[in-house]
């Protein structure tokens, strides 16, 4: 059991180093900036029409769900 303890302490210490020492980074690093230039071809400036998919058309047996399924509803559907 003691040495278990001190297994757990010297986690618990090198964790707390490593939290120091991101803690110390925040703090005393500061990022430099700096200006940056991305050129971009001009094909893909070029936009192209999106044309939507006719949407399938709803069948009374697109609807219904197979009987096996446990997360299967009721599906009123007029006749």
């Amino acid at each position: 059991m003691p040495t278990l303890i001190r297994l757990i302490f010297a986690l618990l210490f090198l964790g707390c180093l490593v939290l120091a020492g991101l803690f110390a980074l925040t703090i005393y690093v500061k990022p430099g900036e700096k200006e940056i230039t991305v050129r971009i071809p001009q094909r893909d400036l070029v936009l192209t029409p999106v044309v939507p998919r006719p949407a399938a058309p709803v069948t009374a047996a697109a609807t219904l769900q197979q009987p096996d399924d446990p997360n299967a509803r009721v599906v009123n559907t007029p006749e």
